[in-house]
């Protein structure tokens, strides 16, 4: 068992303020168009805008905030890879339409998941291919950031690490790399990539050797260190980067803006808090019960889909320290069920009504993980449930409106946000737990009024879901 400390032990930090990088990057007038792959990844930003659809006109709208980025829900991995590079390439071309249409000067983030799961190296070469044949400048390099300090997964020598009750796992070796649709077994980001390149099928995938690595010891050089190994990386080459506080991330930003002088580009596969230190954004505290604007409503909605361990322990955290008025489970046999799963629904829905009007109320999947007999197969599973659920957020809200609705889980906060509550344009106004869980607002249609909180699956401690409810409920 390794901790924290030690892995960095010998490293001291090399401090930059927000506001250094902030400005860089307003001189550049650069906006980051962020294809977030599920809608956790706004958590750890404030302020900006958020989109569920992706037209020219959506991705115009999202340009003209005044934002440093303009986050677009792709919730790309809940889908099949073909429909994951469709979705990709929709995007992107919107964004390019769009900000030639306003004279605006666009990048590109892949955001995916700190513990590594996801479509890699899919929607990175999407990306790119999309640019080429649009005529754009494409990467000189692919920068591979998953580190996300906040909720403790580090990078340090290439290796990624989950760091939790005071000590660091490598990822390979947690339950995230044994993932049904996702898995892997690669702790090392350099042969990570490698394995995921191998299994996409590229007919000339990468090798461990060819991947650079900027490390920890190169960032805490300072920024011209650390643009000095990346002025090596050419044609689109993987680079992985460690970090293990926001500072690193900082660093590399102002290395990126250094070389972007230089008329470089780099396209970028990350965690969560990359986007805040990439664009010189302040982390915001916790937003107060005061500061979020609850409906007249009597109770809260709080929907629980992920099935890891951990959101499991908090949910039976949260029934023991809340007063609840319902919990109603949907049951996943059921729902998948096609002679039982309407009259299932229904009842669900009738029970979920019933007790918002007596208070917060709780609607789960059951505990109990259903997986295929392969990754696609799971995944079909996972889709089906993801769309249960949906039915029921639907059908709640056009016969009630929730003071709240907390999502639990990537795939289901897409999928309520987008299909069940309607959200096609929101803002995203700031974190409930620090950096970890974000607040929405929406800006028009049905769920203009309610606030919409999105909690992952994998983040937090055991009382964080308790934690969250308890605020939005004192308001």
């Amino acid at each position: 068992m390794v901790t924290a400390e030690q892995l960095t032990a010998g490293h001291p930090q090399h401090p930059v303020e927000a506001s250094a990088v902030a400005g860089r990057v307003a001189a550049s007038g650069r906006v980051l168009v962020v294809l977030d792959d599920d809608p956790t990844g706004t958590q750890s930003v404030h302020d900006v805008p958020v989109l569920t659809g992706w037209t020219e006109d959506d991705l115009a709208w999202g340009l003209q905030q005044g934002a440093p980025c303009v986050y677009v829900l792709t919730n790309t991995r809940a889908l099949s890879p073909a429909e994951a590079a469709r979705t990709d390439r929709e995007v992107v071309v919107a964004a390019v339409s769009a900000a030639r249409r306003l004279g605006a000067d666009v990048g590109f983030v892949s955001r995916g998941d700190s513990t590594l799961r996801g479509h890699h190296p899919l929607e990175t070469d999407t990306i790119t291919d999309v640019l080429r044949e649009l005529g754009e400048p494409v990467p000189d390099a692919v920068l591979v950031v998953p580190a996300f300090p906040d909720a403790g997964r580090i990078t340090v020598d290439s290796v990624h690490y989950w760091c939790t009750g005071g000590t660091c796992t490598p990822v390979g070796e947690t339950e995230f790399a044994r993932d049904a649709t996702f898995g892997y077994s690669s702790s090392d980001l350099r042969a990570w990539v490698a394995e995921k390149s191998a299994a996409s099928g590229s007919p000339a995938p990468v090798a461990t050797e060819d991947v650079l690595a900027l490390t920890l010891a190169d960032l805490r050089r300072g920024p011209a260190a650390a643009a000095d190994v990346l002025r090596g990386a050419r044609g689109g080459q993987a680079v992985v980067v460690d970090a293990a506080c926001e500072d690193d991330l900082r660093v590399l930003a102002l290395a990126e803006e250094q070389l972007a002088a230089e008329g470089r580009r780099f396209l970028h596969r990350a965690g969560p808090p990359f986007v805040r230190a990439r664009t010189g954004m302040e982390p915001r505290r916790p937003l107060t019960s005061a500061e979020v604007p609850l409906g007249d409503a009597r109770g809260g909605l709080v929907v629980v889909g992920s099935h890891v361990g951990l959101t499991t322990r908090q949910l039976e955290r949260l029934r023991d320290g809340h007063a609840l008025a319902g919990t109603v489970e949907v049951d996943v046999a059921a729902a998948l069920d096609p002679a039982r799963r309407e009259p299932h629904l229904a009842d669900v829905v009738d029970r979920l009504v019933a007790a918002l009007a007596e208070g917060d109320a709780v609607v789960s999947t059951s505990r109990l993980l259903t997986t295929g007999a392969d990754a696609a197969a799971s995944l079909d599973i996972a889709v089906a449930v993801s769309r249960a659920v949906v039915q029921v957020v639907r059908g709640v809200v056009a016969r009630t409106s929730p003071r709240f609705v907390v999502a639990k889980g990537g795939i289901t906060s897409s999928d309520v946000a987008r299909h069940g509550l309607g959200v096609r344009r929101a803002v995203v106004r700031g974190p409930l737990l620090p950096g970890l869980v974000s607040l929405w607002e929406p800006v028009e249609g049905p769920a203009a009024g309610i606030p919409y909180v999105v909690f992952a699956g994998n983040v937090g401690d055991d009382g964080s879901l308790l934690d969250v409810v308890r605020t939005l409920s004192a308001g």
